[in-house]
């Protein structure tokens, strides 16, 4: 008959083995997760040489390159939005400038669903339309408004109605897509939103991200 503290023993490698084995399996997923995956469907006007990010005026050449790390859910980034925006979408249709749109989603699931609605919009050609509605109409966090119906009507506001954008955004047909990009901005040190960079540099945030024409010296020189 086994002692008392045999038995202790049996039990406390039994425990152990399960502990190891538990984080094993936490190791595993994790690594899975946070994979990026080469057969990620990919949005329209995605460069993934631009780490995967939405680029408008991909083909100019001579011109500032603006890339724009981003969370739809963050309010820091509506901010920059309200203050730069408009000013963005200038260069953007007046062709003064590449700007690459890096859709991240630090906040929770609602920002999932925000990137691939705005993925699914740049699909359509409104994605500029769409991103400003999303900023424009911020809610709090996570507060169950950028679900899919939600996002839906958002697209409705600004003209996005085809059964194609519909579907896009209730498959969340964009998800290994935001994987990617998070995946990019992990590898980048991209960690905190939003993040600005002007021909591959990081402008100040103290003064640059808030001021809009100290925005536009970083970016005309």
């Amino acid at each position: 008959m086994a002692t008392q503290s045999g038995r202790d023993k049996i039990t406390r490698n039994i425990v152990i083995g399960m502990v190891i084995f538990v984080v094993a399996i936490g190791v595993i997923f994790s690594f899975i997760g946070n994979k990026s995956s080469v057969d990620a469907v990919i949005p329209s006007n995605v460069s993934k040489s631009d780490g995967y990010g939405i680029v408008l005026n991909g083909d100019l050449e001579g011109k500032p390159v603006i890339d724009l790390w981003e969370d739809f859910q963050c309010p820091s980034c509506a901010r920059f939005e309200a203050i730069n925006g408009a000013y963005i979408q200038q260069l953007v249709t007046e062709k003064k400038a590449k700007v690459i749109f890096h859709l991240l989603s630090f906040i929770g699931p609602e920002s999932i669903l925000a990137a691939n609605a705005a993925a699914c919009s740049s699909d359509e050609g409104k994605y500029l339309q769409f991103h400003s509605y999303l900023y424009a109409n911020q809610p709090t966090e996570n507060s169950g408004k950028w679900t899919s119906v939600g996002l839906l009507e958002a697209g409705a506001a600004v003209g996005l109605t085809s059964s194609k954008f519909k579907s896009c955004v209730n498959a969340v047909t964009y998800n290994g897509w935001v994987t990617n990009v998070a995946n990019d901005g992990a590898s980048k040190n991209i960690n905190s939103t939003p993040t600005v960079l002007v021909n591959g540099k990081e402008i100040d945030r103290n003064t640059q991200y808030t001021d809009l024409t100290a925005f536009k010296s970083a970016v005309e020189g």
